[in-house]
Protein backbone atom coordinates (compact mmCIF):
# COMPACT_ATOMS: atom_id res chain seq x y z
CA UNK A 1 0.00 0.00 0.00
CA UNK A 2 2.80 2.43 0.94
CA UNK A 3 4.61 1.58 -2.29
CA UNK A 4 1.52 2.55 -4.28
CA UNK A 5 0.84 5.83 -2.45
CA UNK A 6 4.39 7.16 -2.02
CA UNK A 7 5.18 7.75 -5.74
CA UNK A 8 1.91 9.65 -6.12
CA UNK A 9 2.79 11.88 -3.17
CA UNK A 10 6.23 12.55 -4.61
CA UNK A 11 4.83 13.50 -8.03
CA UNK A 12 4.83 17.26 -7.51
CA UNK A 13 3.36 18.06 -10.91
CA UNK A 14 0.42 15.71 -10.44
CA UNK A 15 -0.15 16.96 -6.90
CA UNK A 16 -0.17 20.56 -8.14
CA UNK A 17 -2.69 19.64 -10.83
CA UNK A 18 -5.00 17.96 -8.33
CA UNK A 19 -4.70 20.87 -5.89
CA UNK A 20 -5.50 23.37 -8.63
CA UNK A 21 -8.58 21.33 -9.51
CA UNK A 22 -9.87 21.96 -5.97
CA UNK A 23 -9.13 25.68 -6.38
CA UNK A 24 -10.85 26.02 -9.75
CA UNK A 25 -13.87 24.10 -8.50
CA UNK A 26 -14.42 27.02 -6.09
CA UNK A 27 -13.99 29.54 -8.91
CA UNK A 28 -16.54 27.72 -11.08
CA UNK A 29 -19.18 27.82 -8.33
CA UNK A 30 -19.00 31.55 -7.64
CA UNK A 31 -22.34 33.32 -7.43
CA UNK A 32 -23.51 36.93 -7.24
CA UNK A 33 -23.90 36.75 -3.46
CA UNK A 34 -20.27 35.75 -3.09
CA UNK A 35 -19.08 38.82 -4.97
CA UNK A 36 -21.08 40.95 -2.54
CA UNK A 37 -19.24 39.26 0.32
CA UNK A 38 -15.92 40.05 -1.38
CA UNK A 39 -16.84 43.72 -1.76
CA UNK A 40 -17.92 43.98 1.88
CA UNK A 41 -14.68 42.36 2.99
CA UNK A 42 -12.69 45.00 1.14
CA UNK A 43 -14.76 47.93 2.43
CA UNK A 44 -14.37 47.01 6.11
CA UNK A 45 -10.68 47.97 6.46
CA UNK A 46 -11.25 51.04 4.29
CA UNK A 47 -13.96 52.23 6.68
CA UNK A 48 -11.61 51.60 9.63
CA UNK A 49 -8.92 53.60 7.86
CA UNK A 50 -11.16 56.61 7.36
CA UNK A 51 -12.89 56.44 10.75
CA UNK A 52 -9.88 55.70 12.97
CA UNK A 53 -6.83 56.48 10.86
CA UNK A 54 -8.19 59.76 9.50
CA UNK A 55 -10.98 60.64 11.95
CA UNK A 56 -9.34 59.74 15.25
CA UNK A 57 -5.99 60.59 13.67
CA UNK A 58 -7.07 64.23 13.48
CA UNK A 59 -7.24 64.18 17.29
CA UNK A 60 -4.07 62.15 17.79
CA UNK A 61 -1.95 64.25 15.46
CA UNK A 62 1.41 63.21 14.08
CA UNK A 63 3.01 59.95 15.15
CA UNK A 64 6.71 59.35 15.81
CA UNK A 65 8.12 56.06 14.48
CA UNK A 66 10.85 54.12 16.32
CA UNK A 67 13.46 55.46 13.85
CA UNK A 68 12.50 59.04 14.73
CA UNK A 69 10.51 59.85 11.60
CA UNK A 70 7.24 61.71 12.11
CA UNK A 71 4.23 60.50 10.09
CA UNK A 72 0.50 60.95 10.23
CA UNK A 73 -1.51 58.55 12.39
CA UNK A 74 -3.27 57.24 9.27
CA UNK A 75 0.13 56.33 7.81
CA UNK A 76 0.93 54.36 10.97
CA UNK A 77 -2.43 52.56 11.11
CA UNK A 78 -2.92 51.73 7.41
CA UNK A 79 -0.34 48.87 7.15
CA UNK A 80 -1.79 47.25 10.27
CA UNK A 81 -5.26 47.38 8.72
CA UNK A 82 -3.83 45.73 5.61
CA UNK A 83 -2.44 42.91 7.76
CA UNK A 84 -5.78 42.58 9.57
CA UNK A 85 -7.62 42.49 6.24
CA UNK A 86 -5.33 39.70 5.00
CA UNK A 87 -6.01 37.79 8.21
CA UNK A 88 -9.77 38.29 8.06
CA UNK A 89 -10.10 37.27 4.42
CA UNK A 90 -8.00 34.14 4.85
CA UNK A 91 -9.75 33.05 8.06
CA UNK A 92 -13.23 33.64 6.63
CA UNK A 93 -12.51 31.36 3.68
CA UNK A 94 -10.65 28.61 5.51
CA UNK A 95 -12.80 28.35 8.62
CA UNK A 96 -16.48 29.01 7.85
CA UNK A 97 -16.47 27.71 4.26
CA UNK A 98 -14.03 24.86 4.89
CA UNK A 99 -16.01 23.70 7.94
CA UNK A 100 -19.32 23.81 6.05
CA UNK A 101 -17.94 21.86 3.08
CA UNK A 102 -16.42 19.20 5.30
CA UNK A 103 -19.02 18.70 8.02
CA UNK A 104 -22.38 19.55 6.41
CA UNK A 105 -22.06 19.55 2.63
CA UNK A 106 -19.83 16.44 2.78
CA UNK A 107 -18.07 17.79 -0.30
CA UNK A 108 -14.68 16.33 0.57
CA UNK A 109 -16.15 12.85 1.05
CA UNK A 110 -16.73 12.85 -2.70
CA UNK A 111 -13.39 14.50 -3.47
CA UNK A 112 -11.34 11.78 -1.76
CA UNK A 113 -13.11 9.18 -3.93
CA UNK A 114 -10.92 10.64 -6.70
CA UNK A 115 -7.09 10.58 -6.72
CA UNK A 116 -7.07 13.86 -4.70
CA UNK A 117 -5.47 13.45 -1.27
CA UNK A 118 -6.33 15.40 1.94
CA UNK A 119 -3.06 17.37 1.75
CA UNK A 120 -3.95 18.40 -1.81
CA UNK A 121 -7.40 19.48 -0.63
CA UNK A 122 -5.71 21.68 1.98
CA UNK A 123 -3.36 23.19 -0.64
CA UNK A 124 -6.21 23.80 -3.07
CA UNK A 125 -8.40 25.49 -0.49
CA UNK A 126 -5.46 27.57 0.72
CA UNK A 127 -4.73 28.71 -2.83
CA UNK A 128 -8.39 29.69 -3.21
CA UNK A 129 -8.26 31.67 0.03
CA UNK A 130 -5.17 33.44 -1.29
CA UNK A 131 -6.96 34.48 -4.47
CA UNK A 132 -9.47 36.24 -2.26
CA UNK A 133 -6.80 37.65 0.04
CA UNK A 134 -4.68 38.97 -2.83
CA UNK A 135 -7.66 40.93 -4.17
CA UNK A 136 -8.17 42.55 -0.75
CA UNK A 137 -4.49 43.34 -0.35
CA UNK A 138 -3.95 44.78 -3.82
CA UNK A 139 -7.08 46.95 -3.64
CA UNK A 140 -6.19 48.28 -0.17
CA UNK A 141 -2.65 49.09 -1.27
CA UNK A 142 -4.09 51.12 -4.16
CA UNK A 143 -6.09 53.09 -1.58
CA UNK A 144 -2.95 53.63 0.51
CA UNK A 145 -0.95 54.88 -2.49
CA UNK A 146 -3.83 57.14 -3.58
CA UNK A 147 -3.98 58.68 -0.09
CA UNK A 148 -0.19 59.13 -0.10
CA UNK A 149 0.22 56.78 2.89
CA UNK A 150 2.97 54.83 1.13
CA UNK A 151 4.88 54.88 -2.14
CA UNK A 152 4.35 52.65 -5.17
CA UNK A 153 7.72 50.95 -4.60
CA UNK A 154 6.96 50.22 -0.96
CA UNK A 155 3.47 49.00 -1.88
CA UNK A 156 5.06 46.54 -4.31
CA UNK A 157 7.15 45.23 -1.39
CA UNK A 158 4.19 45.11 0.98
CA UNK A 159 2.04 43.03 -1.41
CA UNK A 160 4.07 39.78 -1.16
CA UNK A 161 4.30 40.36 2.60
CA UNK A 162 0.49 40.54 2.74
CA UNK A 163 0.24 37.36 0.66
CA UNK A 164 2.52 35.56 3.13
CA UNK A 165 0.26 36.74 5.96
CA UNK A 166 -2.73 35.35 4.10
CA UNK A 167 -1.00 31.99 3.64
CA UNK A 168 -0.17 31.78 7.34
CA UNK A 169 -3.67 32.62 8.55
CA UNK A 170 -5.26 30.48 5.85
CA UNK A 171 -3.33 27.45 7.04
CA UNK A 172 -4.13 28.35 10.65
CA UNK A 173 -7.81 28.71 9.76
CA UNK A 174 -7.99 25.24 8.21
CA UNK A 175 -6.40 23.75 11.31
CA UNK A 176 -8.94 25.51 13.53
CA UNK A 177 -11.80 24.37 11.26
CA UNK A 178 -10.83 20.72 11.70
CA UNK A 179 -11.06 21.16 15.49
CA UNK A 180 -14.51 22.76 15.50
CA UNK A 181 -17.51 20.75 16.62
CA UNK A 182 -20.42 23.04 15.67
CA UNK A 183 -21.27 26.50 14.36
CA UNK A 184 -21.30 27.82 17.94
CA UNK A 185 -17.52 27.47 18.03
CA UNK A 186 -17.32 30.36 15.58
CA UNK A 187 -18.29 32.68 18.43
CA UNK A 188 -15.00 31.79 20.13
CA UNK A 189 -13.11 32.29 16.88
CA UNK A 190 -14.69 35.71 16.39
CA UNK A 191 -13.73 36.77 19.91
CA UNK A 192 -10.13 35.61 19.44
CA UNK A 193 -9.90 37.34 16.07
CA UNK A 194 -11.23 40.65 17.42
CA UNK A 195 -8.85 40.47 20.39
CA UNK A 196 -5.92 40.03 18.03
CA UNK A 197 -7.18 42.95 15.96
CA UNK A 198 -7.22 45.27 18.97
CA UNK A 199 -4.03 44.19 20.73
CA UNK A 200 -1.48 43.39 18.00
CA UNK A 201 0.09 46.79 17.57
CA UNK A 202 -2.69 47.79 15.20
CA UNK A 203 -3.53 51.17 16.71
CA UNK A 204 -0.68 51.67 19.21
CA UNK A 205 2.87 50.27 19.21
CA UNK A 206 3.52 47.23 21.38
CA UNK A 207 5.99 49.31 23.40
CA UNK A 208 3.01 51.18 24.87
CA UNK A 209 1.89 48.08 26.80
CA UNK A 210 3.31 46.89 30.14
CA UNK A 211 6.34 44.63 29.70
CA UNK A 212 4.54 41.34 30.44
CA UNK A 213 1.66 42.12 28.08
CA UNK A 214 4.07 43.40 25.46
CA UNK A 215 5.88 40.07 25.25
CA UNK A 216 2.55 38.25 24.93
CA UNK A 217 1.52 40.60 22.12
CA UNK A 218 4.80 40.19 20.25
CA UNK A 219 4.49 36.40 19.97
CA UNK A 220 1.03 36.51 18.38
CA UNK A 221 0.81 35.86 14.62
CA UNK A 222 -1.04 39.09 13.84
CA UNK A 223 1.61 41.18 15.56
CA UNK A 224 4.31 39.54 13.43
CA UNK A 225 2.14 40.22 10.37
CA UNK A 226 1.60 43.87 11.32
CA UNK A 227 5.30 44.33 12.07
CA UNK A 228 6.29 42.85 8.70
CA UNK A 229 3.83 44.82 6.56
CA UNK A 230 4.36 48.07 8.48
CA UNK A 231 8.10 47.76 7.96
CA UNK A 232 7.59 47.14 4.23
CA UNK A 233 5.05 49.93 3.74
CA UNK A 234 6.93 52.54 5.77
CA UNK A 235 10.49 51.44 5.07
CA UNK A 236 11.27 50.79 8.74
CA UNK A 237 11.77 47.02 8.63
CA UNK A 238 15.54 46.87 8.96
CA UNK A 239 16.69 43.32 9.66
CA UNK A 240 13.65 42.52 11.80
CA UNK A 241 11.68 41.35 8.77
CA UNK A 242 13.60 38.06 8.75
CA UNK A 243 12.15 37.04 12.13
CA UNK A 244 8.65 37.88 10.90
CA UNK A 245 9.07 35.91 7.67
CA UNK A 246 10.50 32.85 9.43
CA UNK A 247 7.69 32.98 12.00
CA UNK A 248 4.96 33.15 9.34
CA UNK A 249 6.54 30.53 7.07
CA UNK A 250 6.96 28.18 10.02
CA UNK A 251 3.34 28.74 11.05
CA UNK A 252 2.16 28.04 7.49
CA UNK A 253 4.07 24.77 7.18
CA UNK A 254 3.11 23.53 10.65
CA UNK A 255 -0.58 24.32 10.22
CA UNK A 256 -0.72 22.79 6.73
CA UNK A 257 0.69 19.53 8.07
CA UNK A 258 -1.71 19.50 11.03
CA UNK A 259 -4.70 20.49 8.86
CA UNK A 260 -4.01 17.76 6.30
CA UNK A 261 -3.60 15.11 9.01
CA UNK A 262 -6.73 16.23 10.81
CA UNK A 263 -8.68 16.32 7.54
CA UNK A 264 -7.46 12.85 6.65
CA UNK A 265 -8.51 11.52 10.07
CA UNK A 266 -11.97 13.08 9.80
CA UNK A 267 -12.60 11.90 6.24
CA UNK A 268 -11.30 8.35 6.58
CA UNK A 269 -12.75 7.50 9.99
Amino acid sequence: MVALVLPRLLDVRAAARRSSAVTWRNVDTLGTAYWLVLVSGFLEPVFYLFSIGVGVGALVGDFTLPDGRVVSYATFVAPALLASSAMTGALAETTFNFFGKMKYLKLYDGVIATPVQPFEIALGELAWAMLRGSLYSAAFLVVMVTMDLTTVARAATALPAALLVGFAFGALGMTVATLMRSWQDFDLLGSAQFTLFLFSGTFVPAQAYPDVLRWVVEVTPLYRAVHLIRGAALGTGGGGWLVDVLYLVGLTVLCLVVASRRTSRLLYR
